[in-house]
Formats: C-alpha cells, structure tokens, sequence
C-alpha cells in the first residue's frame, strides 16, 4: 500500500479478552480542582458509571513505545517518523512525509461485571479504589513530601477488545503483523501500564484471549490468525 492511501478492507480480526489488574494501576486524570482532604493523584474514571477506566490511548502507546524499544539499533530511541514499517503499518503514521492509518484499532477498557459487583461490595479508600500514601524524600535536607495516589486496585478485570483490518490477502504479513502483536502484549506483561512502574504499580495480565473473524473473504488467512493465537493458549501473564 501507497503511504497516504487507504487499502482495500479484506475484513477485521476482534480479539476479546480478559486485562487483570496484578498490582494496583494509576493512569492519571488531570483536574484543575482539588478541593479539601480530596486525593492529590486521582485515577481516570469512566464519567457515567465513575468506575475506574483504561483508556485504549494508554495502551496504544505503551504497545507501540515497548516494540520500538525491543527494535531499535543503538541507545538512542528513534522518533516515531524512523519506526519500522511493521509498527508504523499496526499503529499508523503521521508524520511530516509519512502518513498512513493504522491496521490496529484500541478502545477504552471498562470494567467487566463480575469485578464491578465484587469492588462495589468491598469497603475501599473511594468508590472502587484504593489510596496509596508515597514519600517523595529530599536528598539535602531529608524532608518528606508526602502525597495521595489513587489506584486501581489488584484483582480488577477489564474487558479487552482490539481490532486489526485486514488489508492483504499476503499471509507471511499477516502472521508478522500478529506476531508482531503478540510480541507486544508479551512485552507489556513484563513491564508495567499507567504511572509508577518502578515502585511496582501496573503489572497486568492477559486471559482468555480469542479471535473473532468478521467480513473475512480469505479463509486461509483465518487459519494463519489462529496458529499465531494457539500460541496464547488463551492467555499471556508472567
């Protein structure tokens, strides 16, 4: 495909699954007013239910920041315009010369119901969150700053869905751009989501990972997504 144009539609690959909160997240939401004894850091929040929400942006990111961390030469991180043309084809590219839509569609993961009617059952620091008190220390005069953190708390699910369009009947593409996929979800279970990874927040897991073929008119391409996806069994956790 030209860069800059949109390729022909040979169907869309759903893949539904299971994200599991292991240690409490924090994704931030921002707020110009904090009024008194509120948390300084709150998380973000679905804005109809107020229940905690993963923004598919953030994982997006994260994604796309891992596989081009894993691939680049050198210690340098190139810029997004110098990824290679597998990452630039599964999330997009936008830049000065180089435009083209991406073949990865993320959406904001809500709360499954199952973790909905446990968290809202149990007694926690704010409606289905916790708080987490940290020390910022100063080096030269040893005073503490002390601060509130709002967290997802452990044991949380949240539906999962990502869409891939399937732009090419070429099946060695396909089983990269998948594998590809698959590389990255592997990489986030060893590395963190949302803030504070380093003091241990955001470790997740993936479960009951399944593909779901829509509009597809080349079934020999939905055999190649489920050899890439028997690879899962079901699910990637550390």
């Amino acid at each position: 495909m030209m860069e800059g144009n949109q390729a022909a539609l040979k169907g869309k690959i759903v893949i539904n699954g299971i994200l599991t909160v292991k240690t409490g997240l924090h994704i931030g939401a921002g707020s110009d007013y904090a009024p008194i004894g509120a948390v300084d850091s709150p998380f973000v929040r679905d804005p109809l239910t107020h229940a905690p929400i993963i923004p598919g942006s953030s994982l997006k990111g994260k994604l796309r920041t891992l596989l081009a961390k894993n691939r680049v030469e050198g210690y340098i991180l190139n810029s997004v315009e110098e990824d290679d043309k597998v990452i630039a084809r599964l999330f997009g590219m936008a830049g000065k010369d180089k435009v083209r839509p991406a073949r990865l569609q993320f959406y904001d993961l809500f709360v499954t119901e199952n973790s909905q009617e446990l968290f809202t059952s149990l007694d926690t620091d704010t409606y289905m969150g916790e708080v987490k008190y940290e020390n910022t220390i100063n080096r030269l005069s040893g005073a503490a700053m002390p601060r509130q953190i709002e967290r997802v708390p452990a044991g949380m699910e949240f539906a999962f869905k990502l869409v891939y369009n399937v732009e090419s009947d070429d099946e060695a593409e396909l089983q990269t751009d998948l594998e590809t996929l698959k590389e990255g979800l592997e990489l986030l279970t060893y590395d963190y989501l949302g803030g504070h990874g380093s003091r241990g927040y955001g470790r997740i897991a993936f479960s009951q990972l399944q593909p779901q073929f829509v509009g597809m008119k080349n079934s020999s391409l939905e055999e190649v997504c489920q050899n890439v996806f028997a690879g899962l069994e079901g699910s990637v956790e550390p």
